[in-house]
């Protein structure tokens, strides 16, 4: 299955109705916005594939819907293009090395095959993730620099002895951090 780049209209940019801000003041706010560290995987031709994603997105109920992002120029968009089905995972704060390696160099990210193993449709699962969802690849949407995929749930799982003892893996000013709980 090969998943083609549609057209989205809606998401056209009209330069003459607004002004454009700078990609330095664009990245400056967004980097005040904290945002939950996630890695993508998914099986290739050529072996398993993965990236780290912070745009992942719950994106609708019913039917249910998540996004993420990848940039046009990511070693991996050819894979996702190909991809029947991804798998998101949802890093806790103790998967720190493994969200360093996976914004490295690709031919690094699988060669611990300590640290994953294959669902049975083939994409690759790392081990000691809090939560995963097995998404099937709906619609690949051009946006500027990057592509929105947009994926179906087909499957999930969270450890449940984990949640009072995983914290979120968070990307906020440059940095990877984790969340702390608030009283009240």
């Amino acid at each position: 299955m090969s998943n083609s780049i549609e057209k989205a209209e809606d998401l056209s940019v009209r330069p003459d109705r607004f002004r454009s801000v700078s990609a330095v003041e664009y990245r400056a706010a967004l980097r005040r916005h904290a945002a939950g560290v996630t890695i993508v995987t998914l099986n290739s031709r050529s072996g398993p594939v993965g990236f780290t994603a912070t745009s992942f997105a719950s994106l609708s109920l019913d039917p249910p819907l998540v996004s993420f992002n990848i940039t046009c120029t990511s070693s991996s968009i050819g894979a996702l293009q190909a991809a029947e089905s991804v798998v998101v995972h949802l890093l806790g704060a103790h998967q720190l090395p493994l969200a360093q390696r996976f914004s490295q160099s690709a031919d690094q990210r699988f060669s611990d095959e300590s640290l994953w193993s294959p669902l049975d449709t083939g994409e690759p699962v790392l081990h000691g993730t809090p939560t995963w969802i097995h998404a099937e690849v709906q619609q690949l949407i051009p946006a500027g620099d990057s592509v929105l995929a947009v994926c179906r749930v087909v499957r999930v799982y969270w450890d449940e002895d984990g949640d009072h003892v995983h914290m979120p893996l968070l990307y906020h000013k440059g940095a990877y951090s984790s969340a702390v709980p608030l009283d009240g």
